[in-house]
This record gives structure tokens, C-alpha cells and sequence, in this order.
């Protein structure tokens, strides 16, 4: 029995020993968090909570209603810099208790927190001045405090606001984030992303980008990993009516709507390499895009030179690679509009499907295929379209080549675009009009067929384009035929390229040829 009892005796004492520590340990770390996130508190932030709970048996720290605001604060609340935050609850699992002791600082498992309110105060209309300012201003000083594997964040927002201004520049709401496997090293701290990570996942059901002062950016959902990203009911909307954007323009320039259902990016590889972004996409695939392309020409013409596509990406600073871009079920329309009163010319591509392949920058490459672009869709009212086209990146020529046919087209519904460019408008029906264009930055040549039928052609005088000239329409029409009788009327043209116009600009120089010399 004495045995028994002194077994007995050694198990309490320990008993009591283990409890006499859990609760002196308890004690002290009541003691020495506060001091860690407050007294030791390197960060330009103040961090307070109403609520703190230690649980040495499962190694969690609770903290609730916490908030952190700027040590330094403007006395004007228009000028506030800096975060402002408050959070529902923060619990930090399977914290160390030895580095606590022997470190001054909390190192854990994983964070998660829960419902978070942040404002982000800035004095510039960027959402972030210098990636690199993450690491020494927020990164590295919060890692003083607390070191973690994992974070969790749970229906947050976030607002990133232009003090001046006292405009968003960033809003998401219910935002919801995770990152696994974080690293943490000196060296890394110096990248432009401060830290590593194994993988991460982000989602949020409302997110608003102030682009620049003339456009937002609106989705209704956004969900992003380490692989893909999904974006719905996205939308590019202009700050300003046509009007006013006009008013505000020395030069012309484009005015963009877009909105798209669903845009989806996958098989993603992004980063920073030696300090220059790289981007690679498997795909990017949007469905039922709708975009608008308003131009109006009573600024005066910008006269920088307008470089062709495959210089555009062949300029590209960073490398870019996506193997496969695909629109479909979308809509595209072009207005230009030369004045007010008489409301824009249109045209109008319905059902418009396209595949891109081999889209590349031309940064650090030597040899690339070439990027080829099938289009295939419904030209104004019902009239088939199909384009196919193609260039070399690293082509510093811009040779490009493109066949098109388009079937069943009313003529008449290409009044206001035929007219200032052939001085002649036509009423009929082009069976099918086929093309060929071989072309670069300096010239191009055509070759072009076309059927029709019911062919009538109106000339207008020289120097007065708004009178008829009645003499040589009548002369045009006793020459050409009124129908091309099923056979097929072929032509060539050389275009020399005006550098300060568009590529689009171009191509119509083109079409608006071959029809000069058929149908004048």
C-alpha cells in the first residue's frame, strides 16, 4: 500500500507541477503577447484588441475585435495614409511556445482571419506605387511580429481609396483568400512579391478597379488559384458620356465598352524573373463579349505613327506567351461618328467567334511561329464573314497575310463608310466578295473577286460630296452590269499604307480599292 501511495503522491505532484507551469506559462504569455504586438511593435501600425485567449493544450490564440490604424495620423481626415482596419476575430493555431519565450516573437502554424474590414488610404491614384515597398513597409515589419505557413481570410473587404479625391480605387467585397507553404527569407523580402508560396486560392463575389480616370472595371465574381482564374459578368464602362469624353480630347481617340458573361484563364505561370514580370496562359477564353468602338472625328487626327499589331507585341518589355485565345458568341461594334447631328456610321459583327494561337511578346525570343487568327461571324445584319490571318512577331518587316470572303451583303448598309472613302455609295447585293491581302507596314497588294446582283452605283462630285453627279452615275450604270450573272468579277490593288491611320484603317483602304476599280 505504501508503494501505491507514493505512486500516487509522484503523479500529483506532477499533476499540480504541470497546472502550476500551464498556469505560470499562461500568465507570462498574457503578459508578453501584448507586449510583442504593442511595446515591441516595429510596424507603422498600432494593433489593439478587446479580447485575448491562450490555450496552451491546443496551442491557439484567439484575439477579438481588433483594430490597426496608422502611429502617425493626419489631423485632416481627407489626408488619411495608411491602413485602417478592424477585425472580427484573428486565431493563430499551433503557436511555438519556446519562440515566444526565447524571441519576442509569435511564430504558428496558420493564421485565420475573420471578417475583415480594411481601408487602404492613399495619396496617388495607383493601387500599389512600388511592389517592392510590400517588403520593407508592411511584409518585414509584420514579420517581426508574427510568422506564419498559412493564412486564412474569411469574407473581408477591402477598399483602396484616393485620399485627395475621396475616390475607391479598389473595392472588393466578401473576400475570401488562402495561402499555403509562405517563405520568409531576407533575400526574399527583397523581390518584388516578399514572399513565396506553395499555393493560394482567392475569391470574391463584387470587385471594382478605377482603371484611369476615363474607365471602371466591374465584376460580379472573381475567382483566382495558382492555375486559373475566372472572372463573371465583367465590365469596362467609360467615366464619361461620348460627348463629354469628346469635349475633353485635343486628339482622336477610341472610346471602349466592354462587357463579357464569363472570361476564364487557365493553365496560369506568372511571376518575376530577375525583377521583369513574365505571363503564360494554356488559354483565355471569353464568352458572349460584347464590345463597342466609338470613335468620333472632330478632334483633330493623332499623327504619331500607328504600329501594326506584330510590333505592338513584338515591343512587349516582359515575355508573354498565350498559346490559345477564343472569343465566342460575342458582338463587335465599330461606330465613327463625324458630328453630332448626324449620328455615327456602323459597323457590326454579330455571332463573332474567334481563335488566337501563338499570341507571344517578342522579348528574349530569337525564332517564333507565326501568330495565326481565324474569325468567323455574322457582318452587319445576316451576311457570313469568315478571315483568316496571320504575322511573325519578330518580323520587323510586319508582313502580314489575310483571305476573307463575306456572302449575302447588302451594300447599301455600308453607306456611310463607302462614301467617304470611294466618293460613290452602291443599292445591291454582293453574292460573295473574296480577298486576299499580302501586305506590311509600308504597302500592301490585293487580289479580290466578287459576284452580285442588282448592282446600282451612285457617284457624288469632287470638292462637293454632298450633291450627286448625275451624269457619270448614269454613265457608271450603263457600264457595269446590273448583275454579275453567277460569273466572277476579279481585280488587283496596291495600297500604300498611311503610317498615322490604324490597321483597321488600312484593311479598309483595301476593301474600299478593289470595289473602286470593280464597281467605278
Amino acid at each position: 500500500m505504501k508503494i501505491f501511495k507514493k505512486i500516487a503522491l509522484i503523479i500529483g505532484s506532477l499533476i499540480v507541477l504541470i497546472l502550476l507551469l500551464n498556469f505560470g506559462l499562461n500568465f507570462w504569455l498574457n503578459r508578453q503577447l501584448p507586449k510583442i504586438i504593442n511595446e515591441k511593435n516595429k510596424t507603422p501600425y498600432n494593433i489593439t484588441y478587446k479580447n485575448l485567449k491562450i490555450d496552451l493544450l491546443s496551442k491557439n490564440i484567439t484575439a477579438s475585435d481588433v483594430t490597426i490604424s496608422p502611429k502617425s495620423k493626419s489631423q485632416d481626415s481627407l489626408k488619411k495614409i495608411g491602413i485602417y482596419a478592424t477585425i472580427e476575430s484573428i486565431k493563430v493555431r499551433e503557436f511555438k511556445i519556446w519562440d515566444i519565450v526565447f524571441s519576442d516573437r509569435i511564430k504558428a502554424n496558420s493564421i485565420e482571419i475573420n471578417t475583415p474590414e480594411v481601408y487602404l488610404y492613399k495619396n496617388t491614384q495607383n493601387a500599389i506605387n512600388n511592389s517592392k515597398s510590400l517588403g520593407s513597409d508592411v511584409v518585414k515589419p509584420f514579420q517581426e511580429i508574427i510568422m506564419v505557413s498559412n493564412i486564412k481570410l474569411n469574407k473581408g473587404a477591402l477598399k483602396i481609396i484616393h485620399n485627395q479625391k475621396n475616390q475607391s480605387i479598389l473595392d472588393l467585397k466578401n473576400l475570401n483568400l488562402q495561402i499555403d507553404g509562405i517563405v520568409i527569407t531576407d533575400d526574399i523580402l527583397k523581390n518584388k512579391i516578399p514572399f513565396q508560396y506553395s499555393n493560394y486560392q482567392l475569391n470574391a463575389d463584387s470587385i471594382y478597379y478605377r482603371v484611369s480616370d476615363d474607365y471602371h472595371l466591374r465584376a460580379k465574381e472573381l475567382l483566382l488559384n495558382t492555375k486559373s482564374l475566372t472572372v463573371k459578368n465583367f465590365k469596362l464602362d467609360p467615366e464619361y458620356s461620348r460627348k463629354e469624353f469628346v469635349s475633353k480630347l485635343e486628339k482622336e481617340k477610341d472610346l471602349f465598352t466592354l462587357n463579357s458573361d464569363i472570361i476564364k484563364v487557365n493553365k496560369i505561370e506568372w511571376g518575376f524573373k530577375d525583377d521583369k514580370l513574365f505571363f503564360n496562359a494554356n488559354s483565355i477564353k471569353i464568352n458572349q463579349l460584347a464590345a463597342n468602338i466609338y470613335r468620333n472625328k472632330l478632334p483633330a487626327d493623332d499623327m504619331r505613327k500607328k504600329p501594326l499589331y506584330s510590333k505592338l507585341l513584338r515591343d512587349i518589355k516582359f515575355p508573354l506567351r498565350i498559346d490559345t485565345l477564343a472569343i465566342r458568341n460575342s458582338l463587335l461594334v465599330y461606330e465613327e461618328e463625324l458630328s453630332f447631328d448626324k449620328g455615327p456610321g456602323v459597323l457590326k459583327f454579330k455571332d463573332f467567334n474567334l481563335t488566337a494561337t501563338n499570341i507571344q511578346s517578342g522579348y528574349g525570343l530569337k525564332k517564333n511561329g507565326h501568330v495565326n487568327i481565324d474569325i468567323d461571324c455574322k457582318f452587319m445584319k445576316d451576311s457570313p464573314f469568315k478571315l483568316n490571318w496571320n504575322f511573325n512577331v519578330l518580323d520587323k518587316k510586319d508582313n502580314f497575310t489575310m483571305n476573307g470572303v463575306v456572302s449575302n451583303l447588302n451594300t447599301n448598309d455600308l453607306y456611310r463608310f463607302t462614301k467617304p472613302y470611294i466618293n460613290a455609295t452602291t443599292q445591291g447585293i454582293f453574292d460573295e466578295l473574296k480577298f486576299t491581302i499580302k501586305g506590311n507596314d509600308f504597302n500592301s497588294y490585293e487580289n479580290a473577286s466578287l459576284k452580285y446582283h442588282d448592282l446600282k452605283v451612285t457617284l457624288y462630285r469632287k470638292g462637293a460630296p454632298e450633291k450627286k453627279n448625275k451624269i457619270k452615275s448614269a454613265l457608271a450604270n450603263l457600264i457595269l452590269k446590273n448583275d454579275s450573272d453567277g460569273e466572277v468579277v476579279k481585280t488587283t490593288a496596291t495600297i500604300e499604307r498611311v503610317p498615322e491611320k490604324s490597321f483597321f484603317n488600312f484593311l479598309w483602304l483595301n476593301v474600299a480599292a478593289v470595289l473602286k476599280h470593280i464597281l467605278i
